[in-house]
C-alpha cells in the first residue's frame, strides 16, 4: 500500500497531470451542455407536454370501449367500478393528475426524452473515464493511494462526486441537477490544477498509515454525497420561489418545470444527508483513532479537528431540526448549504492558512 522507498515514475506522473487537465476541460464542456439544456427547456417541455397529451388521448378511449361492451353484454368489464371511471385517465399511466412533467420520485412523463441532456451525460462519462485514469496513474506513479495532499484530495473528491452522480443516474433521473453537480466538479478541478498544483511525491511519515485509506476514503465519499445534496438544496430554493410565484400568477424559469417539486427535492436531500452524516461520523471517529496512534492523543483541538467537528454539529443540527422541530422548506435547505460551505472552508482555507498538526496540503513554501 505504501512504499516510501520506491522511485517516483515521472513519466506516469506526467501522463496523470496531462489527463487531469484534459478531464477538467471535458467536465467544463459537460457543464456547458447541461447549461444549454437548461436554456432550451421550453422545447423540451413542449415535447413532454405533447407526449402527455398523446397518453391522455390513448387512455381516454378505454371508457368508450367499455361502454360498448356494456351495451352488448349488459355489464361493464369485470372489476370496473365507479371509482375507476372517475379516476383521471392519466393515473393509469403514472402521469400526475395535475399535469406535472415530473413527480417527487423523479419519474418523467413520456419517458423524459431530452437529447441535449443525454449528450451532456455522455460527455460527463468521457470526462470521468479520463479523470479516473489520471487519478489511478498518479497513485501508481507514487506507489501509494492518490490522496496524500490537497491537490490529490480535491481531484479524487471530484472523481467520487462524478462517480456517485453517474451511478445515481442508473436509478433516478437526476439530469435536472447536472448543471449544479458539474459546476461543483469543475470548480474543484480548477482549484486543484490551478490553485494547489503539487508534484508527485512520497507521503510524509505521519500519513504512511492504513488509516489514511480508511479515514480519507470515507471522508471523500461523505463529501460527495454532501455536494449532491447541496446541489439539490440550491434547486429546492429556486423551485420553492417558483412555486410561490406561480401561486401568485407570475411566470418563472421554464426549466424548473423539469425539476421535481421543492418538497420532493427536500425529501431526497434529507435522505442522502442522513447517509452522508453517518459516514462523516465514522470519519471523525476514525480520525481520532488515527490521531491517538500518531500523536498519542485522541483529540488535540487542532484547527482541522475543530472544523471537522463543526461540520458534524451543523449536519447533526440539520437532521435534528428537520426531524423533530419541523424545520422544512428554505430553512432546511440553507442549513444543508451552510454545512457544505463549512466543508469547503475546512479543506481550502483551513488547510492553506491555518498551520497545525494536519498541515499536509503539500503546497510549496
Amino acid at each position: 500500500m505504501f512504499n516510501p522507498t520506491a522511485p517516483v515514475n515521472e513519466q506516469l506522473a506526467l501522463y496523470s497531470d496531462l489527463f487531469m487537465l484534459i478531464a477538467a476541460l471535458v467536465y467544463a464542456a459537460a457543464f456547458i451542455v447541461f447549461t444549454i439544456d437548461m436554456a432550451t427547456a421550453s422545447a423540451t417541455i413542449r415535447r413532454l407536454e405533447a407526449d402527455l397529451a398523446a397518453q391522455r388521448g390513448q387512455v381516454r378511449t378505454a371508457p368508450a370501449r367499455e361502454t360498448v361492451g356494456a351495451a352488448v353484454g349488459g355489464s361493464t368489464a369485470v372489476g370496473a367500478t365507479d371509482g375507476d371511471e372517475a379516476r383521471p385517465a392519466t393515473a393509469e399511466r403514472g402521469v400526475d393528475a395535475d399535469g406535472d412533467l415530473v413527480d417527487e420520485d423523479m419519474d418523467y412523463t413520456g419517458g423524459g426524452r431530452r437529447p441535449v441532456a443525454n449528450v451532456a451525460v455522455a460527455v460527463l462519462a468521457v470526462g470521468w473515464a479520463l479523470h479516473a485514469f489520471a487519478v489511478v496513474a498518479r497513485g501508481l506513479a507514487a506507489s501509494r493511494v492518490p490522496w496524500g495532499n490537497l491537490y490529490e484530495f480535491m481531484t479524487t473528491g471530484a472523481l467520487v462526486i462524478t462517480t456517485v452522480y453517474l451511478l445515481f443516474l442508473f436509478r433516478k433521473d437526476l439530469r435536472f441537477v447536472g448543471t449544479f453537480v458539474t459546476g461543483i466538479v469543475v470548480a474543484m478541478m480548477c482549484a486543484a490544477t490551478m490553485g494547489f498544483p503539487t508534484p508527485v511525491g512520497h507521503l510524509q511519515p505521519p500519513l504512511q498509515s492504513p488509516w489514511l485509506v480508511i479515514h480519507v476514503s470515507i471522508a471523500v465519499l461523505a463529501m460527495s454525497l454532501f455536494a449532491l445534496t447541496t446541489a439539490m438544496s440550491l434547486l429546492q430554493l429556486l423551485q420553492d420561489r417558483t412555486e410561490k410565484r406561480a401561486a401568485a400568477g407570475e411566470r418563472s424559469w421554464a426549466f424548473l418545470r423539469l425539476v421535481p417539486a421543492a418538497q420532493g427535492l427536500e425529501n431526497w436531500s434529507y435522505r442522502l444527508n442522513a447517509i452522508a452524516f453517518v459516514m462523516w461520523t465514522f470519519t471523525v471517529i476514525a480520525g481520532a483513532i488515527w490521531a491517538e496512534a500518531a500523536w498519542g492523543r485522541y483529540w488535540n483541538w487542532d484547527t482541522k479537528e475543530v472544523w471537522s467537528f463543526v461540520i458534524w454539529v451543523v449536519y447533526a443540527a440539520y437532521l435534528h431540526a428537520r426531524a423533530t422541530r419541523g424545520w422544512t422548506g428554505a430553512r432546511a435547505a440553507w442549513l444543508s448549504i451552510v454545512g457544505f460551505l463549512c466543508i469547503v472552508f475546512n479543506y481550502t482555507i483551513v488547510n492553506t492558512y491555518f498551520p497545525g498538526l494536519h498541515s499536509y496540503a503539500g503546497l510549496p513554501g
